[in-house]
């Protein structure tokens, strides 16, 4: 497990808003037809990187969901859009929300659910 140290920034917060963030598109993960967007997200106070992982499956109401942790810069170049779960699912913790789970934000850790 990673552990990754709370310093208080805003960015941590599960209400924090995408306008406090740099961002960049890391790709789609296909995986089980997910079709999910994976981003890289950059804090703007604090600098430390986050991926961001959001999936929704169209055909099903409330189905959006999200995901977003801190990466170090060392594993940042070996995120993909395909192991992003699996190192999301590795952090100590991570924050998590969507009309899935009715909730803008909550932090949480281990398993993300992100198949039907």
């Amino acid at each position: 497990m990673k552990k990754i140290p709370q310093i208080g920034c805003a960015c941590e917060k599960p209400s924090s808003h995408y306008t406090e963030y740099r961002s960049s598109e890391l790709g789609i993960d296909h995986t089980n037809g997910r079709y999910a967007e994976v981003t890289i997200q950059q804090c703007k106070l604090c600098q430390r990187i986050w991926i961001h992982y959001f999936v929704e499956f169209e055909s099903f109401s409330k189905s959006g969901r999200w995901y977003k942790g801190i990466v170090s810069k060392k594993d940042r170049p070996n995120i993909t859009p395909e192991n992003a779960v699996e190192y999301l699912e590795g952090l100590e913790w991570y924050v998590y929300g969507g009309s899935y789970f009715e909730s803008t934000g909550t932090i949480g850790q281990g398993k993300v659910n992100v198949d039907l």
